[in-house]
């Protein structure tokens, strides 16, 4: 009996013993692991917390505070209520309107969290700080330049005064923004002044509303609006009809060229089928690899005078003809044809029609081999349906070098070269670019007000 009594004593006191180092051991425990979304390192007069809780145990406890001066304001916080979740996500405003207190200048977001240990008998806790810097003062923006005159599908140009200097600046047209760039791209020695190219684009509304605007790095933004004088222009209506042998001919070629385009060639109606994702579809997918090409421009004007048209051309189509597609009579689709058709001899000669640097030359889906040339300021060329290519990423040209030979790859349906003008990605009439008055009018003449150089 002796012996059974020291037995479970000892057993008591090893039970005893191990849950007191589990208890000690739980004490030092890692606490929940805590990311920190938003706001990164500045606070405007508004903005939002974003941050997640993740552990390998139930989230007891998360709380979001913001302190700046002594005084601490909660943003967000969580209990458990029975649930245990082992991620929790904490949101909640951040600005003047939320914590009114809040001044410019330096302040600490303070997100602490806590988790079950030790069969939920203890917590293990974390915390995570983020310094920030308020900004309540909004940044200021101004147009500089006077007279703009936009035509529906064109291009226009504006000189802009923004402070700060790190805030961005810009004109929205509508929801789309085309950003400026400092105004020493083009000879202005002011640090505020900002010069930038924006667009109506063709199927927008001629009236739709225009601004600059200014967004600083903590948010604020801030718009005035942008005096214009919109013009309306009609574009052509015309019918394109298609035959068994252009399927034939362009469906498989496109196809093959075309990672993860797949496409039954084995039939007339799969290659009808085709023609229609690939004028479709992949119609988009191509503008989507256009505009992001818009991210590479160069913080520069590479160009100083009119852009050239192909020489010996005849235009065979012009900047957003209205297109019905036609197959056996049935009309089968619609797009916008959005640049010009230019026709010489089979494979002519493609030259660069401005100087710059080339960030694209390869296979593009509807315009086959392709070259697009960038010439700063957001602004690009597009050269498309070409049988050879001459030139690659990475090169500069000078205006009238060879870029490669028309032909008739990609959607084409026969020899000639499909040109456009790019803004910030969006098509743009070219015939405005080849035009060395409107440049003098739109362009020039605002640099040289602005304090730049005669060009």
């Amino acid at each position: 009996m002796r012996f059974f009594r020291l037995t479970i004593l000892a057993v008591v006191v090893v039970g005893a013993t191990g849950l007191g180092v589990g208890w000690y051991q739980a004490g030092s425990a890692a606490g929940p692991e805590i990311t920190i979304t938003s706001p990164d390192q500045f606070l405007g007069r508004s903005g939002s917390l974003l941050a997640s809780v993740k552990a390998p145990s139930a989230v007891v406890t998360a709380v979001a505070t913001l302190q700046q001066n002594g005084q601490t304001a909660r943003v967000a916080s969580y209990a458990d209520d029975g649930s245990s979740p082992h991620e929790v996500t904490l949101s909640g405003a951040l600005g003047k309107g939320a914590q009114p207190a809040l001044v410019s200048g330096p302040a600490t977001l303070v997100v602490t969290a806590s988790r079950q240990v030790f069969f939920g008998l203890r917590t293990a806790e974390s915390t995570v700080t983020r310094e920030l810097q308020v900004r309540l003062d909004p940044p200021r923006i101004a147009v500089v330049s006077l007279h703009h005159f936009i035509n529906l599908g064109g291009a226009e140009f504006a000189v802009l005064r923004a402070t700060p200097e790190d805030a961005a600046a810009g004109i929205r047209v509508g929801e789309v923004e085309y950003p400026a760039y400092p105004g020493a791209a083009v000879g202005l020695s002011d640090p505020a002044l900002r010069v930038a190219f924006f667009a109506l684009k063709h199927d927008q509304d001629l009236n739709v509303r225009m601004v600059a605007y200014a967004t600083d790095l903590a948010g604020n933004d801030v718009t005035t609006p942008l005096e214009h004088q919109p013009i309306n222009k009609k574009f052509l209506q015309s019918k394109i009809p298609i035959d068994q042998r252009f399927l034939d001919r362009v469906v498989p070629a496109i196809a093959s060229n075309t990672p993860g385009l797949t496409i039954d060639t084995g039939s007339p109606e799969g290659l009808l089928k085709g023609f229609l994702a690939i004028n479709g579809d992949l119609r988009k997918r191509n503008g989507d690899t256009i505009t992001a090409l818009a991210a590479s421009s160069r913080p520069k004007m590479l160009w100083t005078e009119a852009f050239a048209q192909m020489g010996n051309s005849q235009v065979e189509s012009r900047f957003a003809d209205r297109r019905t597609y036609y197959f056996e009579d049935q009309e089968i689709d619609r797009q916008v044809h959005l640049g010009f058709d230019l026709a010489s001899v089979q494979q002519a000669p493609v030259r660069a029609s401005n100087a710059g640097v080339v960030v694209f030359a390869d296979f593009l889906g509807i315009y086959g081999n392709c070259v697009i040339v960038d010439h700063g300021l957001g602004v690009q060329s597009l050269y498309a349906h070409l049988s050879s290519i001459e030139v690659k990423v990475g090169d500069a040209v000078t205006k009238g070098q060879d870029l490669g030979r028309t032909g008739a790859t990609g959607l084409a349906g026969g020899d000639h070269l499909h040109f456009t003008v790019l803004l910030q990605g969006v098509p743009v009439n070219p015939v405005e670019w080849w035009d060395a008055h409107w440049l003098q009018d739109r362009v020039w003449r605002k640099i040289k007000q602005a304090g730049g150089g005669a060009r």
